[in-house]
């Protein structure tokens, strides 16, 4: 029989206090579930356009590379079947598809020093207080952001074998003959010279997006922590080693990838200036492949041979983004 107080039929307030405190914690546990469901509902909205936008544009071209990779695919076949991995098999017994590779290698590591070195050096003068700062700053991206055929055409005169304006100033300062002369470089003509000059191109377009970058994080570290260095006695480059680095690690990762798919993929630029000469001394796989799937019109194997730069950045990748994970914890 329950209790009942002496001043009105009810339980007692032990009683009720009991009850309270059974039903609150139901009732505060579904409440919680309830806006947690709506909050992350809300958060799969909000990524929903960016989900579709990479499923799009990304996603769907690289399933229909794949599927023309496996087929025979031919702009002249209307009909496409299934051949397995003759594509592949063919593109390794192909000379041209080695040489390309060894380019790609070497323009990826070349590149990716020099935007380091460039791109952080600059990012430290423009961290520095000087007049016309913010003008500077500005100026500094119209490299990035100018239409690459227009600065690609522009560098294709500056190389020009005759009235380059590159040679004519390092022979007015006397670092080379005169035109005609075995000292007068052939930029775009001579092989040995070829991917160089591309690669240089590649880091003038580039660097200042490394530079942007590093900037960004520069200036995510906060003084207190650099001033504490400087009493402590830390040079300059040990201050960037075990201070600011470690700090904007995952600024760094991030930049470098995106840095790695950019260089990696540059057809514009080798097409342009050479497209791939002379003696496809200048010929990378994203060339290569456009010449065979588009103008040879062997879609199949053109497709085979881009996807030969999917195991030369999945390892980058892959490694950049573990090391981000275990920073995390």
């Amino acid at each position: 029989m329950t209790p009942v107080s002496l001043q009105g039929g009810g339980p007692e307030p032990t009683a009720r206090a009991a009850v309270v405190s059974v039903a609150t914690p139901a009732r505060s546990r579904f409440m919680f579930q309830s806006q947690t469901s709506r909050r992350l509902a809300f958060g799969y909205l909000l990524l929903a356009p960016a989900a579709l936008y990479v499923l799009l544009l990304v996603g769907a071209p690289f399933l229909f590379s794949l599927y023309l990779a496996v087929s025979d695919a031919n702009v002249g076949d209307p009909v496409a079947t299934f051949i397995g991995l003759e594509n592949f098999r063919s593109a390794l017994e192909m000379d041209v598809f080695w040489t390309a590779l060894r380019n790609s290698v070497v323009f990826l590591v070349v590149a990716a020093v020099f935007k380091s070195i460039l791109g952080t050096s600059l990012a430290f003068l423009l961290l520095q207080e000087f007049p016309g700062k913010k003008l500077i700053r500005g100026l500094v991206v119209i490299p990035f952001t100018l239409p690459i055929a227009i600065s690609v055409l522009a560098w294709k005169w500056m190389y020009d074998s005759q009235f380059s304006v590159i040679n004519w100033v390092l022979s007015r300062v006397g670092l080379i003959g005169q035109y005609g002369t075995d000292s007068w470089p052939i930029w775009l003509g001579d092989p040995r010279l070829a991917l160089l000059a591309c690669i240089a191109v590649n880091v003038w377009r580039t660097f200042p997006f490394s530079a942007i970058v590093l900037l960004a994080g520069f200036t995510s570290v906060p003084l207190e922590v650099l001033d504490a260095a400087k009493v402590d006695g830390c040079s300059f480059f040990q201050r960037f080693r075990h201070v600011v680095a470690p700090m904007i690690f995952p600024i760094l990762m991030i930049g470098f990838l995106f840095d790695t798919v950019f260089t990696l993929s540059d057809l514009s630029v080798v097409y342009l200036l050479t497209q791939g000469g002379p003696a496809n001394a200048s010929k990378i796989l994203p060339v290569l492949a456009y010449q065979i799937g588009i103008q040879a019109g062997n879609l199949g194997r053109g497709a085979a041979i881009a996807l030969f730069l999917v195991p030369l950045l999945a390892p980058a990748m892959f490694l950049f983004l573990r090391n981000l994970k275990r920073r995390e914890y």
